[in-house]
């Protein structure tokens, strides 16, 4: 299993977020270059970039910034946020990003992804946002009536790179990961799965680790690894066997 972190942009700044909403944001860095720098230092393999102004505009909003960060950094880096066509994916491969991000547009119009994954090969990753277990879309300002693993099944056979899980009611909260939620999904699709919202300590990745046999490969970790709740090194020996 990866240990993924987070840099959620708004306005150039590197923020986190409680459970989606954008004015319930906390600043951890107004630098985010150097904040993701300081996440390779530790031994981050993979960074997880969200573009939330993006997201709930639809479109690209935090060029500049994610720039600096793939100029600073040698790992690679996915991004989300604001991607509804194939001319945004193009642009954001070209600028050094390694996996694209498919939220809201996957949801309205699953042959997005399939065409995307036919032109970029490996780069593309479905981000399946739920509350209570139905998919959100729009930033998580609106609540659909499918549930996430009837979606997840719609990218079957497309060659989904994998697919980020967050569990909206736990993101930012630090209350721990939908370990039930998170397997169920995984073992509903072939597709690798990656958790994402609520990891507030050390058990939670143990956890997660203890199902990575029903498909889950990762864990993306934000507000933790900014409060130091999680210290990202050892969440890294941790999966690696070296604690």
């Amino acid at each position: 299993m990866i240990v993924i972190p987070a840099i959620d942009l708004k306005e150039g700044k590197c923020v986190r977020l409680e459970q989606g909403l954008m004015d319930k944001d906390t600043v951890f860095n107004d630098d985010p270059a150097a904040q993701a720098l300081e996440w390779q230092r530790q031994g981050a393999e993979l960074l997880h970039i969200v573009d939330l102004d993006g997201a709930f505009a639809g479109e690209p909003k935090n060029k500049s910034a994610i720039e600096a960060i793939l100029g600073a950094i040698s790992i690679p880096a996915q991004l989300g946020g604001g991607i509804r066509d194939l001319a945004t994916i193009e642009a954001y491969l070209a600028l050094g990003l390694s996996r694209v991000i498919i939220g809201t547009a996957a949801q309205r119009n699953p042959d997005l992804v399939k065409e995307a994954c036919t032109r970029f090969p490996g780069q593309i990753v479905v981000g399946i946002d739920a509350k209570d277990g139905m998919v959100a879309v729009q930033g998580w300002a609106e609540v659909t009536d499918i549930s996430a693993a009837d979606l997840a099944r719609k990218f079957e056979g497309f060659g989904v790179s994998a697919i980020i899980y967050t569990d909206i009611s736990r993101d930012g909260m630090l209350q721990g990961p939908n370990l039930e939620a998170t397997r169920a999904l995984a073992e509903a699709v072939a597709i690798p799965v990656i958790a994402s919202g609520g990891v507030s300590r050390l058990e939670d990745i143990e956890n997660l680790m203890a199902i990575e046999k029903s498909g889950v490969t990762g864990v993306i970790t934000g507000k933790a690894v900014y409060t130091g709740a999680i210290k990202l090194a050892e969440a890294i020996a941790l999966t690696k066997g070296n604690v």
